[in-house]
């Protein structure tokens, strides 16, 4: 059946990964070395996504560290995750309003928290990119559980075969063919325009 639909993932597709640089003043902050401010941050991080509050995972992350932060330095942390994942790829966007005006709509499907959801949603033209919008946060749902696609798709008013979903972990894209969209695996931008527009009848980058 014929894509309608793209369905993009947020951190390290749309948006670049966060640099070393802020890596290491975060774990600074936080009196961790980067090794392991790094695996106590994504120990637990799926509930989270999925709703948590930012203070309970904090918390968390402080004690898998086996240290404490103080309601200071959890907010300090909050802004720093902001800060991590707030360099957009333009040739995304620009991908995007190729695809928009050749009739397909464009969702974003993301495992993302609470505060990186409301500072997208308070930045100026970022949610005009999108006809629908799923985050993860909202629905106290994550991927790779076959509800949050559902959402996606069905907010697209599309059949999950005609929608293409694109992420950057293996684990969610498997999620997604589970419940019979298409999905094809983000690695590289370059690699990426080389093969998957063509395959499927998009439009390709300019």
């Amino acid at each position: 059946m014929k894509i309608k639909s793209v369905v993009f993932d947020f951190g390290n597709v749309i948006c670049f990964p966060p640099t070393e640089e802020k890596i290491a003043r975060a774990a600074s902050d936080a009196g961790l070395p980067v090794d392991q401010f790094l695996r106590a941050l994504w120990k637990d991080r799926l509930p989270y996504d999925g709703g948590m509050s930012p203070q309970e995972y904090w918390r968390g992350v402080a004690a898998a560290a086996s240290t404490e932060f103080d309601n200071s330095l959890i907010e300090q942390m909050v802004q720093h995750e902001i800060g991590f994942w707030n360099t957009f790829d333009a040739r995304v966007f620009d991908w995007i309003k190729t695809l928009r005006t050749a009739g397909f709509t464009i969702g974003i499907l993301s495992n993302l928290p609470h505060p990186i959801a409301a500072s997208l949603r308070g930045t100026p033209g970022f949610l005009e990119h999108f006809d629908h919008v799923t985050f993860s946060c909202d629905l106290r749902l994550y991927k790779p559980q076959a509800a949050i696609y559902e959402h996606s798709f069905r907010g697209l008013n599309v059949a999950p075969d005609e929608t293409l979903f694109i992420d950057d972990k293996i684990e969610n894209i498997e999620g997604a063919r589970a419940v019979g969209m298409h999905a094809e695996l983000f690695t590289t931008w370059e690699e990426f325009v080389g093969e998957v527009p063509r395959r499927y009848g998009l439009p390709e980058p300019a």
